[in-house]
């Protein structure tokens, strides 16, 4: 068997054997085995009051250094905790519902640094007009830590910066210029480290789309390799997937022998995971009941086995926020509520998390076998000065934080309780077609206090366990449903979803109507079929408490199964959400 073929199935072994993962504790405390320190900040951003306006460059400038200010402080506060990278959200430079036009005097050339090493807080007359760039990297430098934030983009028409472009394939806008909506990244030095170009743009009228889908990564001397993508991003396949599946290093493997390849096989397989460490600013409007912030960056995290780093901007009237520091065992994150008479207040979220990246891992773990000293993942004592922390988590990252939740269920589990569910289940009757996010799902209820059922729709078939204990004697209606098709408001994409959903009244009808509370707690095995591998579970509890599953299965035929019990508070939305990208 040649060593291509031993790789490919090794990375075969890895996406389709069996899955499981146990319920996470709400933050990590004593992390075992190389770690790092991580800050989110949720922003309640400051808007221009006239967007469609253009400014002047100075009127601009203006505007944007007020929301800098509030970075600033957020960093020397993220930097005093320990953080050793730090992530802003979309728009929360700038700001949003910019036209063309108005947005011309925000906008900051920003070099590529594949094609240029540039320190903008140390060579400020290299570029004009980049004082935004300037801020964001004497604030990196300053603090010493690695900085991520997103700002607005100009770029000449043909791109110089992509050397490889063939312009005749990409006409450039009708203004002559490209205007992107673009995450950048700072090295604690201060140099520019990656800059990222959106490619799944929402209703954003002011930005282009890529003429060129951008794979963006970056290294850190404390944690190994990050992916960066943005906001609306996370709903597709470019380039939220390539990422999670980019192979990177993998051609040192095929140049061993077979007994170098056969003793190498762990670091091969694992150089073969793809990024397992994900940057998310987001701008993300809540969509109760499958798409709010926090459920579906747990759902991301939790689905792809990653490091997911969100931070999403505050503004109430749009319904956003919602940010958080998640890992496959472990989150905190922060969902704010809006009380009449109280204003609108960012978050700053710190959290000590282990290292994910494998190939940094065993590189450092043959550097500690060679004897060499440093490096090690502690967030005192990383590689050099970059890695150096500052201090300790505070009590602000920790306390304000939601966490996951879930104590343990009185009485025996469910799985120990209930029989496995049979592999052929007959659909229940009287199912009903309801909206759910704009889709037309199948449902059907829940009767009683625990039961089975199976809804199917197309080839799709979703079964169900419960056990119900219904809180002070409510009369909360749940309902099952099943969707297979293209979702079309918003966006297009193919969708492959179950979903175990509190109804909000007492109609069939509100099934699938967003709801944030609920008292009944349940008990549940949530189960279906997938045509598509790529299956984000998600577990919400009342008062958007994100739950973490006891258990997740994925088996090689598609079939995916998650089961909760003890719930701490009541349920409002148990999802199974299958993207299926090839049909989009």
């Amino acid at each position: 068997m040649s060593l291509r073929v031993l790789l490919a199935v090794g990375v075969a072994v890895l996406y389709l054997s069996p899955v499981m993962l146990s319920r996470a504790g709400d933050r990590t405390e004593g992390t075992p085995g190389p770690s790092y320190v991580a800050a989110v900040y949720e922003h309640k951003v400051i808007l221009n009051p006239e967007p469609h306006v253009p400014l002047s460059r100075s009127a601009a400038l203006e505007h944007m250094m007020r929301n800098l200010k509030v970075y600033e402080e957020q960093a020397a506060r993220a930097a005093e905790q320990g953080a050793q990278i730090i992530v802003f959200p979309e728009d929360g430079i700038h700001g949003f519902n910019f036209s063309r036009l108005s947005i011309s005097g925000y906008l900051e050339t920003i070099p590529d640094p594949l094609t240029e090493d540039w320190n903008p807080c140390t060579q400020p007359d290299r570029h004009n007009q980049t004082e935004v760039l300037q801020s964001l990297s004497c604030m990196a430098r300053r603090h010493q830590l690695y900085l991520v934030a997103n700002m607005p983009d100009l770029q000449p028409c043909p791109l110089t910066s992509h050397p490889h472009l063939d312009p005749s394939q990409t006409p450039c806008p009708p203004d002559g210029r490209w205007q992107f909506n673009t995450d950048v990244v700072f090295r604690s030095d201060g140099s520019l480290a990656a800059r990222y170009h959106k490619q799944n743009l929402f209703f954003e009228k002011e930005f282009d789309t890529p003429p060129r889908l951008e794979v963006v990564t970056f290294d850190t001397p404390f944690a190994g390799r990050f992916g960066v993508f943005t906001c609306f991003d996370i709903l597709f396949h470019d380039p939220t997937v390539r990422l999670l599946e980019k192979v990177h290093k993998v051609a040192q493997c095929f140049n061993m022998d077979a007994n170098e390849f056969i003793q190498s096989l762990n670091v091969c397989l694992h150089l073969s995971q793809g990024i397992r460490q994900m940057i998310f600013p987001t701008a993300w409007m809540n969509l109760l009941p499958l798409l709010t912030a926090v459920q579906i960056q747990r759902a991301v995290s939790l689905g792809a086995n990653v490091t997911l780093l969100a931070a999403n901007l505050r503004h109430d009237s749009k319904a956003m926020t919602g940010s958080g520091i998640f890992t496959p065992s472990t989150s905190i994150y922060h969902h704010a509520f809006h009380h009449p008479g109280e204003p609108e207040e960012g978050e700053l979220l710190v959290l000590r998390i282990p290292v994910l990246d494998s190939d940094w891992l065993a590189t450092q773990k043959q550097a500690k076998r060679q004897g060499e000293t440093g490096g090690q993942g502690e967030a005192k004592g990383q590689i050099g000065e970059e890695g150096e922390a500052k201090g300790q988590i505070g009590e602000e990252g920790e306390a304000k934080g939601q966490g996951e939740t879930g104590g343990e269920g009185e009485g025996e589990p469910l799985s120990a309780s209930l029989p496995i569910l049979s592999p052929n289940p007959s659909p229940s009757p009287s199912h009903f077609i309801s909206s759910m996010m704009c889709d037309p799902f199948s449902f059907v209820l829940l009767h009683g206090s625990e039961g089975q059922l199976t809804v199917c729709d197309g080839p799709l078939c979703c079964h169900l366990q419960y056990r119900r204990s219904p809180q002070g004697g409510n009369t909360e209606l749940y309902a099952l449903g099943a969707f297979a098709g293209n979702h079309t408001a918003d966006g297009h994409f193919a969708l492959q979803v179950c979903a175990l959903v509190r109804c909000s009244g007492s109609e069939v009808s509100s099934c699938g109507k967003g709801v944030e509370e609920a008292e009944s707690r349940l008990d549940f095995r949530l189960e279906g079929k997938f045509g598509t591998r790529y299956v984000y579970p998600s577990l919400l509890g009342s008062g958007m408490v994100v739950d973490g599953p006891d258990r997740i299965e994925k088996t090689t035929d598609g079939r995916v199964t998650m089961e909760h019990s003890g719930m701490s508070v009541g349920l409002v939305t148990a999802c199974l959400y299958g993207r299926v990208y090839d049909q989009d």
